[in-house]
């Protein structure tokens, strides 16, 4: 089995959690393909984990509420490699960012400034620098 799935910090899904399903993938491999389950699906019931703390577990149901199998599972399949243990390395990897980026914290809220006096001049003297030199691109105008 790949390395414990780590969300952030020490947080770290337990295997006990974890379902692994195991079929037959398309792709690359010839008659192997045909004989042997490399692809790879892993499910994670979010809803009734307890190993994320329960902020990160309503933040991670709100963030992730498209993907989820009936409002409460998320599921992972991986099938790019040829052999099945490869694939068991992305599902997990996969499993695991989608859970970290779920449980961010929500960015710090902008807070409104004025510009600066300072930066409305170098402004306003920059648009007066481009339309001089548009109005030298004109034609010139026998007098």
């Amino acid at each position: 089995m790949p390395e414990p799935i780590r969300v952030r910090g020490s947080v770290v899904v337990p295997d006990a959690e974890l379902v692994w399903r195991f079929s037959r993938s398309s792709g690359p491999g010839g008659q192997h393909v045909n004989t042997s389950d490399t692809q790879v699906e892993l499910r994670y019931d979010l809803a009734a984990s307890e190993a994320l703390p329960p902020v990160w577990k309503a933040r991670a149901l709100e963030r992730l509420a498209g993907r989820l199998v009936d409002g409460r599972v998320l599921v992972v399949r991986a099938s790019e490699h040829r052999s099945q243990w490869r694939n068991r390395e992305v599902a997990a990897a996969r499993l695991a960012s989608l859970l970290g980026e779920a449980t961010a914290p929500p960015p710090k809220a902008r807070r409104a400034t004025k510009p600066t006096r300072g930066m409305i001049e170098r402004r306003l003297e920059n648009k007066r620098h481009r339309a001089s030199l548009k109005e030298g691109r004109g034609r010139i105008r026998p007098d």
